[in-house]
C-alpha cells in the first residue's frame, strides 16, 4: 500500500550548516496495517511522517501509496494527492470548533463533500450527515458526549474529537505522532483504544510514531527501529523494543538521603477551582502532607485531579482559599503565602521546573545559568533589598515581585502587566551573575549529572537531546536549592532519556540532599526514582506509602490495559 524508496533529507539550519534528518530510508506499509516507529528524540520520526503525509518536501527518493507516486521533484499537484489520502493527528492539537462534538464531525463531513467546513447549513446539513457522524463518534468512544460543547471536553476526549474529523475525510492512511504522550494513564488507555477500533472497523491503516514501548506494544503489528535518520531495524514489537532499551542506562545504586527532619508542612489546604476544560469546578478539600528532608516524593493521580494545583499552592504560586502551607529556613517555620523577607530566602532555596520549562535556543549555557543564578545566588535578597529601597520598593512588593522569578514565563509577563510594569523590572532588581563566577558554582552540579564543563559555552541547539535534558536540571540546580519542585517537564521524554534523568536526580540527592517533590505520569519513573508517593482524586489525598505499591493501584484504577499489558 505505501512504499518508501531511498529517502533522503536535510535541513539547513540558521547558523549555515546542515543536519542530515533522513539518509536513503526504505520502508513498506501493509494495507490495514498498524506500523509504528520508534527512536529517540531527534531519530527522524516526525520528519518521516510529515513527508509521508505531504506537507514536508524532500531531497530525493521516491514515495507511492495507491496509486499516488510523489518524488522529489514533484509537482504540488501530487503532494495535494498524497494528502487527500492521509490525515495527521499531532499530540498537542487542538483545533476545533466551539460548538457540540457531533456539530464539529457534521462540519467535516460538509466540507468532504462540498469543501469548505465554515459554510455548513446545519438545518440541512444533519438529515445528511447525521447519522454517519454518530458513527464516528462511536468508533472513537464519543457517541455519548455527541451534545457536549467541545471547549468543555477534557484533554483526551478533544484527541478524540480530533481523531473522528479526521476520519470523515475518509483518509486510507492515518498518521498518528506522539498520541496521548502527555496523558495520564487513563485518557491514554481511552486514546489507544480508539485508534484500534478505528483500525479494526474502518480498515485504516495506521503509522504510529511514539517513544513510548508500552503504546507499541499494545497496538502495533510491527515496529521500525530509527536512529540517526536511518531505519537499522523492523519486526515484530517486542523484539525491536528489546533491541531499542538495550541501549539504556544501567539505574544508579541508589541510597536516598532522606531524615527525620520535616522540612515542608501542609495544613488543611482547601481550594475550590474550575478547570480548563470549562465550567467544570473541583473542590480540594482539607489536604493534609508533611514532607522530610532528603525525600524524593511523587505525586500521583488522573488528570484534572488537582496534582498541579497543589504543587503550585506548596511552591507558593497559588493561594488556598484556606489552610497553611510552610517551609522550615534554618528554625522558623514560614507561610508560603504570607508575603515578605521570609518567603524570599524559602524562595531562593526552592528550584521549580514546569511542564513548558526549555532552554532558550541562541543563548549560552553559561549565559543561561548566570541569569539564573542572579536570581537565586546566595546573596540576592539582601542585593535586591538595597535596589528595591532605592526605586521605592517595599519588602512585601519586592517579594511579590521575586514570586514571578519562579513562573513560566508567559505567566510572569501577563502578572507584571496587570502591576503596570514592565519585564525589566526583573532585570533591575535581579541583574545576571558575573560570567566568570559561573564555573564555580557548574562545577559540582555537572559532576553530579556527568556533564562535561565544555557544554558551558555551547548553544541549546549544539545539545544532544540527553544533554538538553540534564543541562536544563544544571540550570535550576547551579544555586543549590534545598527544594526541587517538577511539574511534569519530562514527560515527553523516551525512555532512554528519562533513565539519564532518574540517575541525574538520584545522584542529585544523594550528593546534595535535595528535597525532590514531583508530578509524574510515567509509572515505572516514578517506581525507580521515588521515595514515597502520595495519590490525589478529585481533590482528595487518597493514599499515602510505598511508591511501587501506590503506582500499581493508579494503574489499576485507571483501567490501563496498555500497562498491565507489558508489565505481564
Amino acid at each position: 500500500m505505501i512504499r518508501v524508496e531511498n529517502l533522503t533529507k536535510t535541513y539547513k539550519l540558521e547558523n549555515g550548516e546542515e543536519f542530515r534528518a533522513l539518509s536513503d530510508v526504505n520502508l513498506e506499509v501493509e494495507e490495514g496495517e498498524i506500523l509504528g516507529i520508534i527512536g529517540m528524540s531527534g531519530s527522524g520520526k516526525t520528519t518521516l511522517l510529515r513527508i509521508l503525509r505531504g506537507v514536508e518536501p524532500f531531497d530525493s527518493g521516491r514515495i507511492t501509496l495507491d496509486d499516488v507516486t510523489v518524488e522529489a521533484s514533484s509537482s504540488q499537484y501530487y503532494f495535494s494527492k498524497l494528502k487527500k489520502k492521509t490525515a495527521i493527528h499531532l499530540q498537542r492539537s487542538f483545533g476545533l470548533w466551539s460548538e457540540t462534538a457531533i456539530q464539529n464531525v457534521i462540519r467535516k463531513l460538509y466540507a468532504a463533500r462540498y469543501g469548505d467546513e465554515s459554510m455548513t447549513d446545519f438545518e440541512y446539513a444533519f438529515d445528511e450527515f447525521g447519522d454517519e457522524a454518530m458513527e464516528l463518534l462511536r468508533i472513537v468512544g464519543l457517541d455519548h458526549k455527541a451534545d457536549h460543547f467541545a471547549p468543555v471536553l477534557s484533554g483526551g476526549e478533544k484527541q478524540r474529537l480530533i481523531m473522528a474529523r479526521q476520519l470523515a475525510k475518509k483518509p486510507r492512511v492515518l498518521l498518528l505522532d506522539e498520541p496521548a504522550t502527555m496523558s495520564c494513564p487513563r485518557t491514554k488507555q481511552e486514546i489507544l483504544d480508539a485508534i484500534k477500533n478505528i483500525n479494526r472497523e474502518l480498515g485504516v491503516t495506521v503509522v504510529l510514531v511514539s517513544h513510548l514501548p508500552e503504546v507499541h506494544e499494545y497496538l502495533a503489528d510491527r515496529v521500525v527501529l530509527m536512529e540517526d535518520g536511518r531505519i537499522i531495524d523492523e519486526g515484530e514489537p517486542s523484539r525491536i523494543i528489546e533491541e531499542f532499551m538495550g541501549d539504556m542506562e544501567a539505574p544508579v545504586d541508589y541510597k536516598p538521603s532522606a531524615s527525620d527532619r520535616k522540612i515542608l508542612r501542609v495544613r488543611d489546604i482547601s481550594r475550590r477551582f474550575v478547570l480548563l476544560r470549562g465550567g467544570e469546578v473541583l473542590e480540594m478539600k482539607d489536604v493534609n502532607l508533611d514532607i522530610n528532608e532528603g525525600e524524593i516524593v511523587s505525586i500521583i493521580g488522573p488528570s484534572g485531579a488537582g496534582k498541579t494545583v497543589l504543587l503550585r499552592m506548596i511552591g507558593g504560586l497559588d493561594y488556598p482559599d484556606s489552610g497553611t502551607v510552610e517551609f522550615r529556613l534554618n528554625s522558623e517555620w514560614v507561610n508560603m503565602h504570607e508575603p515578605g523577607v521570609m518567603r524570599m530566602g524559602i524562595r531562593r532555596k526552592m528550584g521549580f521546573m514546569h511542564q513548558e520549562f526549555a532552554l532558550t535556543h541562541h543563548a549560552t549555557i553559561r549565559s543561561q545559568i548566570a541569569a539564573r543564578l542572579g536570581v537565586k545566588g546566595e546573596h540576592v535578597v539582601d542585593e535586591a533589598r538595597k535596589r528595591a529601597e532605592e526605586l521605592g520598593i517595599s519588602d512585601q512588593v519586592l517579594d511579590v515581585l521575586y514570586q514571578l522569578t519562579d513562573l513560566p514565563e508567559t505567566e510572569a509577563r501577563q502578572r507584571l502587566e496587570k502591576l503596570g510594569l514592565s519585564p525589566e523590572i526583573l532585570e533591575d532588581l535581579f541583574p545576571s551573575f558575573p560570567d566568570r563566577e559561573v564555573k564555580r558554582y557548574a562545577e559540582p552540579v555537572f559532576r553530579a549529572l556527568d556533564l562535561p564543563m565544555e557544554i558551558l559555552d555551547r548553544r541549546s541547539y549544539e545539545l544532544s537531546g540527553g544533554e538538553k535534558v540534564r543541562a536544563t536540571l544544571a540550570l535550576v540546580l547551579a544555586s543549590g536549592p534545598d527544594v526541587l519542585i517538577l511539574d511534569e517537564p519530562f514527560g515527553d521524554l523516551d525512555p532512554l532519556t528519562l533513565r539519564v534523568v532518574s540517575n541525574s536526580l538520584k545522584r542529585i540527592n544523594m550528593e546534595f540532599g535535595t528535597t525532590i517533590i514531583m508530578v509524574s505520569h510515567h509509572v515505572d519513573f516514578i517506581r525507580e526514582l521515588s521515595t514515597r508517593a502520595v495519590m490525589i482524586e478529585d481533590g482528595r489525598l487518597v493514599m499515602d506509602g510505598e511508591p511501587g505499591a501506590l503506582c500499581d493501584e493508579f494503574v489499576n484504577r485507571s483501567h490501563a490495559r496498555y500497562l498491565q499489558k507489558v508489565k505481564g
